[in-house]
């Protein structure tokens, strides 16, 4: 019987804690290696349009539970991630791409003609709106693969006043809190992985 590879047994194992070690912390070593992997996730034209908010301190965690529905799984995880979406600019393409065309991957007339295209993408506010959640979700869920990975555990959560998080953490006009992530050392109690619909019900052949 061959051995199921790793990465799937991450995804079928994963679980969405509300419940965390309130012991537990995570040094900045390591949090800094999860954002890392993090920026692994893809995004369009390498934009790279997410920042990560690791908040952390008693005070910071208080100030974003405030504005979260209340939940504690935002106090009780060694760390809550505010992962933000930026808006699309795609004049910003020309520096991201450089070390990519420096190092002989791309030729710069193709990095040219990506900064057009990305013109021509983002050319109306919707389609900048969607890339900064796209970007920013994908990132998202790259952070919790990588928690599980380095056995963590961790939480999406929606639940928040968008408002709200960015007046108490200083977010710049561009950028647009997407999701909070919790992460930690898992405590008991948590749910297993919730069922999930019948292949039949979500996929076609086409």
């Amino acid at each position: 019987m061959t051995t199921p590879h790793p990465t799937l047994a991450l995804i079928e194992q994963r679980i969405s804690a509300n419940r965390f070690d309130t012991s537990h912390t995570l040094a900045d070593a390591e949090i800094e290696r999860l954002v890392q992997l993090a920026t692994r996730a893809p995004t369009a034209y390498n934009l790279q349009n997410w920042r990560f908010i690791a908040v952390r301190t008693p005070a910071a965690k208080a100030s974003l539970r405030a504005v979260a529905q209340d939940q504690v799984k935002v106090q009780d995880a060694a760390v809550c991630f505010i992962v933000c979406g930026v808006l699309a600019d795609p004049e910003a393409l020309a520096e991201r791409l450089q070390p990519f065309v420096d190092g002989g991957f791309m030729p710069a007339a193709m990095a040219q003609g990506w900064l057009q295209a990305a013109r021509l993408q983002y050319a109306s506010a919707l389609a900048v709106r969607d890339e900064a959640l796209r970007s920013a979700s994908l990132a998202a869920m790259t952070l919790m693969h990588a928690a599980q990975a380095l056995g963590l555990a961790s939480c999406a959560m929606t639940g928040f006043d968008a408002e709200g998080v960015a007046g108490s953490f200083g977010l710049a006009r561009e950028e647009l809190p997407v999701m909070l992530v919790t992460v930690g050392r898992a405590a008991a109690g948590n749910w297993p992985q919730k069922p999930r619909r019948p292949l039949e019900q979500v996929l076609e052949f086409a």
